[in-house]
């Protein structure tokens, strides 16, 4: 007798390891993805307009639970503070502790410490007599103590941030405590992650990395192709198989 039928079941058995491997390790990756982004990430749905046009009324994102010591300028974050009603709100950072912010310079554009920021994220439109309208409709001026934040929103004209606030203690600012999150992407509808705004990358702190929201994604997919790979490639190589084994060729 000769060896082809230990041969087909050789064939056969190692299509099965790899098979079961390869869907092994997707489960890993598919389940360890998602548990990961469950740990770090928080979904909140916006309620209004006031951080438009970077996050609309009724966006749900994803924002990564975050310590107040790793605020930066530029972050969008979630917060919860008694005198702002004591309900979670998304602002955009614009000042910490120590700085002195602004607005308008000749331009119409936010400063902190004096540097003109421009903000892209700023719908500013057109003034009445040409050019760009500023920033803020109205002008202010806030020093933020240590340990806070100043915050407003992206939609000037209607936010209540923390130019309302400005003749309470702290001229408007929130304590880092009252930080809960950093929002890093918009995942319905599907507009993708919230860019760092490069206008604060000079300014002494930089901005804060990208969360990990990519890797996380990455690994779900790899996961997924791996689970369906490895189903298919079982049956497959076992077809093949059978295919290559000549009729009768065992005697």
């Amino acid at each position: 007798m000769s060896g082809t039928g230990n041969g087909k079941d050789g064939r056969g058995r190692l299509g099965a390891m790899v098979s079961g491997l390869a869907v092994a390790v997707g489960c890993v990756l598919f389940l360890g993805g998602f548990a990961w982004a469950a740990v770090v990430y928080q979904p909140y749905t916006i309620p209004t307009d006031s951080m438009a046009p970077t996050v609309n009324p009724g966006d749900r994102v994803l924002a990564e639970r975050i310590d107040g010591a790793d605020v930066r300028r530029g972050d969008v974050v979630v917060f919860t503070d008694e005198v702002w009603a004591a309900t979670p709100m998304v602002k955009r950072v614009v000042g910490i502790g120590g700085d002195k912010v602004a607005c308008c310079d000749k331009e119409g554009r936010l400063t902190v410490n004096g540097t003109p920021v421009d903000e892209p994220y700023v719908d500013r439109g057109a003034a009445a007599a040409g050019g760009k309208a500023p920033a803020s409709p109205q002008e202010f001026s806030a020093t933020v103590p240590q340990g806070k934040i100043f915050l407003l929103g992206d939609e000037r004209a209607t936010s209540l941030d923390s130019r309302v606030h400005l003749q309470d203690a702290g001229q408007g600012s929130v304590p880092l405590s009252a930080v809960q999150a950093r929002v890093d992407a918009v995942a319905w509808p599907m507009n993708g992650m919230i860019d760092r705004p490069s206008s604060f990358v000079a300014l002494p702190g930089g901005v804060s990395a990208a969360g990990p929201l990519p890797l996380q994604l990455g690994a779900i997919l790899v996961g997924v192709v791996l689970i369906l790979g490895g189903a298919v490639y079982g049956p497959v190589a076992a077809r093949l198989g059978r295919r290559k084994t000549p009729a009768g060729g065992a005697r």
